[in-house]
């Protein structure tokens, strides 16, 4: 198992099959819940987006969805090393399920979702990687309707995913009644292609999409730090 330390001294911990990267870090900084907001992490594996939340100030109650019973183990396991994250609840579930009731719907400010980017490919030997990487258990279409079932009228989603999928998703995203709000692409040169883009919508809400500045990753850059790495 190993622990990594956020700025202001939370503890993530991590394991083999329950790791987290760059994309997880900067898809848990591009938007925030509001302090006392409700918010949903889908598919959060260790809990990384959740805590990195909780480390820069929010204390609403948020649900941390994982389908992998070792990882949302782990993510409870973090928790229990950080005395004032008891708003967070580790939920082993599947977001296919999620909010499906009509009572349990709305009920969310704010959700965030790190899917599997891969429809296609070579898979890895390892079941657990491959199903964090692989759509297999969970499109990012499958993310989207849950999203618009969890979330109340005016709430937001944040989502990361490949660039190629880009038309895909903005029109899955309307299609739900998630309207893109702000977009931007990262890449690790200024001069290269981007290799994530990463966006915000918001449910009922009228047109009207902001592109941002690219979000530079430079090589050898600290993990933990500002937006711009």
């Amino acid at each position: 198992m190993g622990v990594e330390i956020l700025d202001n001294g939370t503890r993530v911990l991590t394991a083999p099959g329950a790791t987290f990267g760059t994309d997880a870090l900067l898809l848990a900084r591009f938007a925030q819940p509001r302090r006392n907001e409700r918010a949903l992490d889908l598919c959060s594996g260790c809990g990384i987006v959740s805590l990195v939340w909780h480390d820069a100030g929010h204390r609403g109650p948020c649900t941390a969805l994982e389908i992998d019973p070792a990882a949302s183990a782990l993510c409870a396991a973090a928790l229990a090393e950080n005395a004032d994250a008891a708003h967070i609840a580790p939920v082993c579930g599947d977001l296919r399920q999620l909010c499906t009731a009509g009572p349990e719907q709305g009920q969310y400010d704010f959700a965030a979702c790190n899917p599997p980017y891969f429809t296609a490919g070579p898979r890895s030997p390892d079941p657990r990687r491959a199903e964090a990487r692989h759509t297999g258990s969970c499109t990012t279409a499958d993310a989207v309707d849950c999203a618009r079932r969890a979330l109340r009228d005016g709430g937001r989603f944040l989502l990361c995913q490949r660039p190629e999928q880009l038309a895909e998703i903005l029109a899955a995203l309307r299609a739900a009644r998630l309207e893109p709000k702000r977009l931007a692409f990262v890449k690790n040169r200024p001069d290269a292609a981007p290799w994530l883009f990463l966006v915000e919508a918001q449910k009922g809400r009228k047109t009207g999409l902001r592109v941002e500045p690219d979000i530079l990753i430079q090589s050898g850059a600290a993990l933990y730090g500002p937006t711009t790495l």
